[in-house]
């Protein structure tokens, strides 16, 4: 059996018995899996972590920022690429209030955390990421899990997986509203 997909698999399907004329074929419902959609908006969770340098950082103290939480680990490829797109637009929309966090889940400790991101010249907040804060975000499956808060504070787009810097500039001006 063939690994690839037959010519009929991509022919129309019909998803729901109330759309007959909206045709869609497997291939395109492929595409629409893979881009993030955001059906509501949702408050975004409180929690209280430690940055690397021990200080506390409060989401209480956010209020009114558009924000993006970042969950990483220095071991993962895509959060590694991801790193200088996240710096660029903390660096580029700083003024505009934008605050970028990122939440590491190395379980290593805060020490090669604060290593890794001196060596990559991170220009955002790095904070290791509890069990709290893990759960209230969560679940958190896949790592990057990066989510866009508003200045309401609520979520408007939860991506699973890496962001290209063009994309996440694009969500980036959505919070910035």
């Amino acid at each position: 059996m063939s690994p690839w997909p037959k010519l009929e698999d991509l022919s129309p399907v019909r998803l729901t018995k109330h759309s007959p004329r909206l045709p869609i074929t497997a291939a395109t419902f492929a595409l629409l899996a893979l881009t993030p959609l955001v059906v509501c908006a949702r408050p975004a969770p409180s929690f209280t972590v430690k940055t690397l340098e021990g200080k506390p950082l409060k989401s209480s103290d956010l209020r009114q920022k558009p924000v993006i939480v970042d969950f990483w680990a220095t071991w993962c490829g895509p959060c590694r690429a991801s790193m200088p797109h996240l710096s660029a637009m903390q660096t580029r929309y700083e003024k505009q209030g934008l605050t970028v966090i990122g939440m590491s889940v190395d379980e290593s400790g805060p020490q090669g955390v604060k290593k890794f991101a001196n060596q990559l010249g991170v220009k955002f907040t790095i904070a290791m990421a509890n069990d709290d804060v893990l759960d209230a975000y969560g679940p958190i499956r896949s790592i990057p899990t990066t989510f866009f808060i508003n200045r309401k504070g609520d979520i408007v787009r939860r991506v699973v997986g890496y962001i290209d810097g063009e994309t996440m500039e694009d969500y980036v001006k959505e919070i910035l509203e």
